[in-house]
């Protein structure tokens, strides 16, 4: 497993996470009532001081009232206003030494203003959903939120017995008492604030396909009237996933859930060993396969492999749309490389001020960030040809596993596989601005 990078704060989200300490293990027990939109909750944080004594420290939350803190065992001085939960223990932490806190929250969740609208936390009709890319899981728990300091988590929650859970990571428990079901997972893999999903609702689960021994146990949740289209719509997800870990290497975590909901979606969401989808999503002629296989791809290239800071974005979106059109190749569709051209034709009647390298956060979620890194991907496989780059993508997942990396650590990691430089290629495609010419032709074999 990757060691996570020490980095600073983030430059699009200088007010979300704290890079004096990080984060080794996250406990939360929840509370949630659908009907008054009530949580409550507790954290147990299990974290690390970074090299200079830790005199006080933050952790992202919303507004909730804040019933108690301890930092190891202890009442410390503490602030909470703006989203940031300022505290002081009562006694500096060493450097480099391990300590506790907890937090005893409450309130209404809701999802955090964004330049993208609310995230996080988002009341459903009948039940809820998170839904936190980039800086929403602040929204319903406390955190240190940024992508690079990576946590494994265990999650308990306790809600009314008609209402299924579905939480990323393996289920350990299910207790049932009186009027109310306890659902506790376990997330052992290193996991970004983010990419901690969670949904609440009243879901019929499905196994998809027989994972067989050593596969990878794939279940679906889903309003018992969407069954028969999701039925067609996600039939191929186990073929997916094989073809995806010949190509990528092993899938990163114990499992891997899809979530449909009953109200639309905007796109779905990625989370780690995670997805949800919306009612939108599911049509029963398959009209949204290109997303399942996007949000797939994402559980290698975003969540086990991770961003060190929302600059590097284009290496979650970059590969998984990708990953899109890897899929359409090994099933029957149109070739990477006529996606590729369409996309490269798309792109040529856009504006061309988009550098992949610094988006900026205006851009970050852009459709042309999505598209020109996939075209991206595509310019460095056809320069290696497909022996090297699977290779080269395989390394890539397996040597980052569980850690955060930057475009810098990605283009030394092409480097270690290339017969020549590609200097100009990541300074073109990655650096500049223009679009450069389509890439190709296409000499290589078939994958």
């Amino acid at each position: 497993m990757a060691v996570q990078q020490s980095v600073g704060a983030d430059p699009y989200f200088p007010d979300n996470g704290d890079p004096r300490y990080r984060v080794h293990r996250y406990e939360l027990a929840l509370d949630y009532r659908p009907g008054p939109n009530r949580l409550s909750g507790t954290a147990r944080i299990n974290a690390i001081a970074g090299r200079a004594p830790l005199a006080e420290f933050q952790l992202n939350l919303a507004d909730f009232r804040v019933g108690r803190v301890r930092v190891e065992g202890r009442q410390p001085h503490y602030t909470h206003r703006g989203g940031r939960l300022r505290i002081r223990p009562a006694k500096p932490v060493r450097a480099g030494a391990a300590f506790t806190v907890e937090v005893h929250w409450s309130g209404n969740p809701k999802p955090v203003n964004s330049p993208w609208g609310g995230l996080g936390w988002e009341e459903l009709a009948d039940g809820a959903l998170v839904a936190s890319q980039p800086v929403g899981a602040p929204s319903w728990y406390p955190c240190n939120d940024r992508p690079a300091d990576k946590a494994s988590y265990q999650i308990s929650v306790t809600t009314p017995s008609a209402y299924a859970v579905v939480a990323g990571g393996r289920l350990l428990t299910r207790t049932a008492k009186a009027s109310t079901t306890t659902w506790v997972y376990e997330q052992a893999a290193p996991t970004s604030s983010y990419l901690v999903g969670l949904s609440i609702g009243k879901y019929q689960t499905v196994l998809l396909g027989d994972p067989g021994p050593g596969g990878v146990p794939q279940h679906g949740h889903i309003p018992a009237q969407l069954l028969p289209q999701f039925s067609r719509d996600f039939a191929r997800q186990p073929r997916m996933m094989e073809v995806f870990q010949e190509l990528f290497g092993p899938y990163p975590f114990d499992g891997y859930a899809v979530v449909v909901t009953e109200e639309e979606l905007d796109v779905p969401v990625e989370a780690q060993g995670l997805s949800l989808f919306g009612a939108n999503h599911v049509d029963g002629a398959r009209g949204s396969e290109r997303l399942v296989a996007h949000e797939l791809a994402h559980q290698w290239f975003g969540n086990s492999v991770s961003i060190a800071n929302w600059r590097h974005i284009w290496l979650n979106e970059g590969f998984a749309k990708y990953a899109e059109w890897l899929w359409s190749e090994r099933s029957g569709g149109r070739s990477a490389q006529q996606l590729a051209a369409s996309a490269h034709r798309l792109l040529a009647g856009l504006p061309q001020d988009l550098r992949l390298s610094d988006p900026g956060r205006k851009l970050m979620f852009d459709d042309r960030l999505y598209e020109r890194g996939g075209l991206t991907v595509h310019a460095v496989r056809c320069a290696m040809g497909d022996e090297a780059f699977f290779r080269m993508l395989r390394g890539w997942a397996g040597l980052h596993r569980g850690g955060a990396v930057t475009t810098q650590t990605f283009a030394a990691h092409v480097a270690r596989f290339a017969s020549e430089p590609l200097d100009e290629l990541f300074e073109a495609w990655v650096h500049g601005t223009a679009l450069p010419p389509l890439p190709g032709p296409e000499t290589r074999a078939a994958v």
